[in-house]
This record gives C-alpha cells, structure tokens and sequence, in this order.
C-alpha cells in the first residue's frame, strides 16, 4: 500500500476561481487523491494521494477539464 503522498503539478490556463475550483473537481475525482489545492496565482496544484498517479491520467482528467497538464514540479 502507498502512504499518503504530496504531488505538485503546473496546470496552465487557469484564470480564475471557476478555474480553480474545475480543477480541483477534477483532480479529486481520481481514485486514491485525498485533497487538492490549488495556488491560481502561481498556477500549481498539489495533491495529497494514496498512491502514484500517472501523468497520464493527471494530463486527461485536467484536459477533459479545459486546461493544459504543464507537468511535475
């Protein structure tokens, strides 16, 4: 079993609190990702997970929402 983890990632598109708030929607809907948060000015966001996520459902859950996976920090 994974412990919990923090992951930072760069979403870039992000505008505003709707667009915080879209991907925070996102993000908390994969399996195993305990929070988010979402710093809009610095266009990061860091998940608290239970396991390893792969960038490829990061980059799809944040694309189906409208913005672009900018990668790992």
């Amino acid at each position: 079993m994974f412990g919990n983890k923090n992951e930072t990632i760069l979403v870039e598109g992000m505008m505003c609190e709707h667009c915080a708030a879209h991907v925070k929607t996102a993000l908390s809907a994969l399996e195993g990702v305990n929070d988010v948060k979402v710093d809009l000015k610095a266009k990061k966001v860091t998940i608290k997970t239970k396991r390893e996520l792969e960038d490829a459902e990061l980059q799809a859950a944040i694309e189906k929402a409208g913005y672009r996976y900018g990668g790992r920090i």
